[in-house]
């Protein structure tokens, strides 16, 4: 503890001031006025560009996929565009050219000539990836033929791509049955055909439409391909998903961080600024206390000298008014009293420091106050922890307080009740010094003043002894705290450092 004349408290106070001011500048706290918050443009930016990001991704992914499908199709086209001309003329050659010399015409009704086009067509089509291979009448929309012996004789199914290949153009049509969420396990099988309808030609010349003898369809079941296209579209989903999952949470933790960085900092700056306020305060109240305690101190020692001499005269007469003169020297004691107490506060009194036991200390201030418990009906009950360390400190300055706090809790218990005066160790370099009484307790307005100088409850008093009592605490690094109800008594817990850490 340091002894703060006026000089002091000014130093103290420009110290303070120019520490708030070095954190300040260090850290370029804002102002809680100030439009834009920390890590806010920071976070915005972050956030779009994460967003921003991720759509990016989706749509790569999105247009890769469809590339591929786009691809595949193509692939499908041109390989049934050559399949459907390899097999147009192996039916010409093998079964039209033999069928028309042996029988004159084409008949599919005649089961012979329907197994020899079978023959024909299956040894063509073994072996490749065709699903179904169908041909159409071409003087109407029939099925004449078609490895699937249930459609043979179904009309009104090929569709416009029917008629477009009576023109001679040659088109496919991609039909799909389901929707993605047969991707799921245990669903039915998404299903993709690609269907090829080229025109059937009785010669290989192309250019002659009249040739047209009817309609070559070739299914492709592109199902497992286009399904492998969807999943490899999903992971690349899932993967970008999880990416932002990963950059999102990073950044989550990297701004709540930095904020928790950012309000501990505030917070140890509008501490700083306190201390300085309250600096400042105590400053001007030193300045003010000595100044008037001085003014006081003089003339009243004068006053108590006077009435004692005139005291002893009166005494000396035998005068009844001797009682007067002794009111005036008991007033003037107590008032010195209240001065000291002023000057106690103004100027701490530099600490002694040197190894203490603390439970001596406090068996020191019950046997003090015996006489006074008992008078009072109160019942002292020390709890000391027997192996309690030693500390560092000042036993006078520390007698005084814990004084001062007993003095309070007998006040507290005008009839009668418990003091707990208790010692224990609360972390590995602290210990902790409690005094409990039963008496009346205090509500959570008066524990928050209860330490501020010049808050009193009582109607006679400075209000300036626990504020004194937190000095001398606070001066020896530690700390000071209380706890109470109305109607429930008081709990005040002393801290003090452990000599060398424990």
């Amino acid at each position: 503890m340091v002894r703060y004349g006026a000089a002091g408290w000014q130093r103290l106070r420009e110290n303070l001031r120019a520490m708030a001011g070095h954190i300040g500048a260090m850290f370029r706290m804002p102002r809680w006025d100030d439009p834009v918050q920390p890590f806010q443009l920071a976070k915005f930016f972050s956030f779009t560009g994460l967003v921003v990001f991720l759509v990016s991704i989706l749509a790569l992914s999105w247009v890769i996929s469809t590339h591929a499908r786009r691809f595949l199709f193509q692939r499908s086209e041109a390989y049934a565009f050559v399949l459907a001309e390899n097999l147009n003329h192996q039916i010409f050659s093998q079964f039209v050219l033999p069928t028309l010399a042996q029988y004159g015409k084409i008949a599919l009704r005649d089961d012979t000539q329907y197994k020899n086009l079978n023959r024909v067509v299956s040894n063509t089509v073994h072996g490749m990836n065709v699903e179904r291979v169908t041909i159409f009448d071409s003087s109407r929309n029939i099925i004449s033929y078609s490895t699937d012996a249930s459609l043979r004789g179904m009309e009104d199914v090929g569709g416009d791509e029917y008629g477009k290949a009576l023109e001679g153009e040659r088109n496919s049509v991609l039909d799909s049955e389901g929707t993605l969420f047969r991707l799921i396990p245990g669903g039915d099988r998404l299903l993709y055909r690609l269907k090829t309808y080229i025109p059937m030609r009785m010669s290989d010349e192309e250019s002659r439409q009249a040739n047209i003898m009817g309609v070559i369809e070739i299914v492709q079941d592109l199902s497992e391909e286009v399904e492998a296209i969807i999943k490899f579209q999903g992971s690349i989903f899932a993967a970008a998903i999880l990416i932002m999952a990963g950059l999102f949470i990073a950044l989550r933790i990297i701004v709540v961080r930095s904020e928790q960085i950012i309000e501990e900092r505030a917070r140890e700056r509008r501490r700083m600024e306190e201390k300085l306020n309250e600096a400042e305060r105590l400053a001007g109240l030193g300045k003010m206390i000595t100044s008037v305690s001085h003014e006081i101190k003089n003339p009243l020692g004068i006053v108590r000298s006077t009435a004692e001499i005139l005291c002893k005269r009166l005494r000396e007469t035998g005068s009844e008014n001797t009682h007067l003169a002794g009111i005036v020297i008991e007033e003037t004691i107590r008032l010195d009293g209240v001065v000291r107490e002023f000057l106690d506060f103004a100027r701490p009194a530099v600490p002694r420091l040197g190894e203490l036991n603390l439970n001596g200390l406090l068996q020191r201030v019950a046997a003090f106050i015996a006489a006074e418990a008992e008078s009072k009906q109160v019942a002292v009950r020390p709890d000391f922890d027997p192996e309690l360390p030693l500390v560092t400190g000042d036993g006078e300055l520390l007698y005084r307080a814990f004084l001062n706090i007993v003095i309070n809790a007998l006040q507290a218990m005008p009839e009668g009740g418990s003091l707990l005066l208790r010692t224990r160790r609360a972390a590995r370099d602290r210990v902790d010094c409690e005094i409990a009484d039963t008496g009346k307790g205090m509500d959570a307005d008066v524990q928050r003043q209860i330490f501020e100088p010049f808050f009193t409850n009582k109607h006679r008093g400075t209000g300036l002894g626990l504020a004194i009592v937190k000095n001398i605490v606070e001066g020896h690094g530690g700390s000071i705290a209380v706890e109470s109800a109305p109607g429930e008594g008081a709990l005040f817990r002393v801290s003090l450092p452990v000599e060398g850490g424990g």
